[in-house]
């Protein structure tokens, strides 16, 4: 069949062209070449899904989510190392070694700082993924494991049965991406890259390990039918052979040679595209290997050398503030140049005001540095006897560096944060969450367009977004006239979407769908509002002195002031009404959990509102139902043990109906 043989041409090709790219890191075909294959391979699989195979390079997009990780009994264990931290540890490590055979050749190999997993495969084909768990049990993450592009899928002249133990990590580029994606979003930031890709490679939905763009490095044959091998050295050239990207490897016969080896990859450490936290030291023989056994915790033939982390002084030349996406101030050290763990450091975050005031760091104070997790420089401590006579105390900035708007801090928490409506550095933040559906629901003004109109000067503000031309639009890269009419449309009808919208939509801290209508109830226009007191507000029903003093303080600065202006000249509807004849839910608590498919929570509680409801964050005696979507956790819990009503989204939909 000629469509057969042109799939199967198309997967060649694009395996071949995703070997180079992903894993020799020298691609020979273009993005553009390798979509268009792409498309075609996905339509021809698509007018064809007898054809379709798991293997497949269109497969690699993420499956269908899972409600838990099914256990894995490995084949082979997973065995652990046992560190060492000395060069007498590892010589005593090779004399042991040396007592089982003569002439024993040790391989020196980096630790890379992933996730281990053992990859099965069948006649050639990836069936099974398992994560190590503890060493015997580990959970089945099949189909996460299909998203690692370097992974391959299919092999060339593989052997019946093969199981390969690898490494799953983040390279450092795709961390740093992923944390200021994060940033963006007002998510929590992972600490670091394992464990970006441990929580990556556990997604329960591959579509999201998909997005995360992990990587694998594979380093042992676990087992193999119909294939024998002498050496270790020997088998990573087999992998290699059925392009698996394997480990950087290299041979010594003395101990001596392989501290050497050891030294230099600590020093070149950065030199890597992935996290390493230490060098391993393997016996070559596979024979002698089975000869040495192991412990009950580890293999006798290896051991891990950890890298102690590098800690050296420097000088504190001043301290400068950042202001982040989501507006939080952030302290950073300007440091004296200091070679550490194999770059020069020249700052160091400092975290917040707490962390300053807690090792009173001054500028010109002698401070020891060092590398957190071999990546983040930090400062340790303040070296008081090198202190400048004339220091003084730091003092946090109570304006923003970026906008001169007041600062606060997070009502419990450590962050100081900028109040400013028009803050250059929360820029792109505010406009895209103006924009969003959980504000003015303006279609096609997502975080890409957001930017594009940011750096072409077209916009500063959220308020600018009411005076766009389709003409200057429509000449931006990437977009055409149909977009750009249909953008300015979406803003033009945003503009009566009324004051709950516009509330949610303006970024007052504690302020979202739930308090603005609320407020718009109380007040009815914008106008109302900005001439409300302290104690108007606080009397509001659900609004709390904090979340009043936010809306007062907002209200009051020159920047809210100033896009208030914008869209009131721009003739957005900033007043309230709404039908109040169906008040059905008058006098009932909603509590809602877990993800929910029609709507977004915010959408739901507005829903519960307008029909006189009340929507809660917490389970209590007095909640009248919990509304429960997919992957409800421990309120759906607690109103079990409550016995309040748990209803789905399908029971909602009967009651709002």
């Amino acid at each position: 069949m000629e469509v057969k043989k042109r799939i199967e041409e198309l997967r060649r090709i694009l395996d071949d062209a995703g070997y180079k790219y992903y894993v020799l890191d020298a691609p020979e075909m273009s993005d553009y070449e390798y979509d268009t294959l792409l498309r075609e391979l996905e339509t021809l699989e698509a007018e064809h899904p007898e054809l379709v195979t798991p293997e497949s390079p269109t497969q690699r997009v993420g499956g269908k989510a899972v409600e838990s990780f099914a256990e894995v009994v490995h084949e082979a264990p997973l065995e652990s190392l046992q560190d060492v931290f000395s060069y007498e540890e590892l010589d005593a490590f090779a004399q042991r070694v040396a007592e089982a055979g003569e002439g024993v050749e040790l391989d020196v190999e980096p630790k890379i700082d992933g996730l281990s997993v053992a990859l099965r495969y069948e006649n050639g084909v990836f069936v099974q993924g398992a994560t190590r768990g503890n060493g015997t049990v580990g959970e089945d993450v099949t189909e996460n494991l299909r998203t690692v592009r370097s992974l391959p899928l299919r092999l060339e002249g593989a052997p019946e049965h093969l199981v390969v133990r690898g490494e799953v990590y983040m390279s450092k580029k795709v961390f740093r991406a992923l944390n200021a994606e994060r940033e963006r979003d007002e998510k929590p930031l992972f600490a670091n890259p394992r464990n970006a890709a441990a929580g990556s490679l556990r997604q329960l939905d591959p579509k999201i390990a998909a997005e995360r763009r992990l990587d694998i490095i594979c380093f042992n044959v676990q087992a193999v039918t119909g294939r024998s091998f002498e050496t270790h050295s020997e088998s990573l050239e087999f992998l290699r052979s059925l392009r698996f990207p394997t480990v950087p490897h290299m041979e010594f016969g003395s101990v001596r040679e392989c501290w050497e080896r050891i030294q230099a990859i600590g020093e070149d450490r950065e030199q890597f595209d992935f996290d390493i936290d230490g060098a391993v030291l393997k016996v070559n023989s596979l024979a002698l290997r089975a000869r040495l056994g192991s412990t009950a915790k580890a293999p006798r033939w290896a051991v891990a050398f950890k890298y102690p982390p590098e800690k050296k002084e420097t000088r504190v030349t001043d301290i400068v503030i950042q202001v982040g996406r989501t507006g939080v101030l952030t302290p950073k050290a300007i440091l004296e140049p200091v070679r550490l763990a194999g770059t020069t450091v020249t700052n160091a975050t400092l975290h917040n005001q707490d962390f300053i005031a807690e090792r009173d760091i001054r500028v010109g104070d002698t401070v020891l540095v060092q590398k957190a997790g071999e990546i983040i420089p930090e400062v340790l401590s303040v070296n008081l006897d090198k202190r400048p006579a004339d220091s003084a105390p730091y003092e946090f900035p109570t304006v923003c560096p970026e906008c001169g708007a007041p600062v606060r801090r997070d009502e419990g928490g450590a962050a100081i944060r900028c109040q400013g409506a028009e803050c250059p550095a929360q820029r792109l933040r505010h406009i895209v969450h103006f924009a969003s559906r959980a504000g003015m629901d303006i279609e096609g003004l997502g975080t890409a367009v957001a930017q594009l109109l940011i750096d072409n000067g077209l916009i500063q503000s959220a308020g600018d977004i009411y005076f766009l031309k389709a003409r200057d639009v429509a000449a931006l890269p990437g977009l055409g006239k149909k977009s750009a009419e249909n953008l300015i449309s979406a803003i033009e009808g945003s503009k009566a979407n009324g004051l709950v919208k516009l509330l949610g939509a303006l970024g007052i801290p504690q302020v979202g769908q739930a308090a603005a209508r609320v407020l718009a109830r109380r007040f009815k226009s914008m106008e109302a509002l900005e001439n409300a007191t302290l104690e108007e507000l606080t009397e509001t029903e659900d609004v709390g002195p904090v979340t009043a003093q936010n809306i007062r303080s907002w209200l009051d600065s020159d920047q809210a002031m100033h896009l208030l202006g914008l869209l009131k000249k721009a003739g957005v509807d900033m007043t309230h009404s709404e039908d109040t004849s169906d008040r059905r839910f008058d006098g009932k608590t909603f509590v809602l959990t877990g993800a929910l498919t029609k709507y977004t929570r915010d959408e739901a509680a507005a829903i519960i509102q307008r029909l006189g409801g009340k929507a809660a964050s917490s389970v209590s005696k007095k909640t009248s139902f919990v509304l429960a979507g997919e992957n409800a956790g421990s309120k759906l819990t607690k109103a079990q043990t409550l016995g309040i009503p748990v209803i789905t989204e399908e029971q909602f939909e009967e009651m709002i109906r």
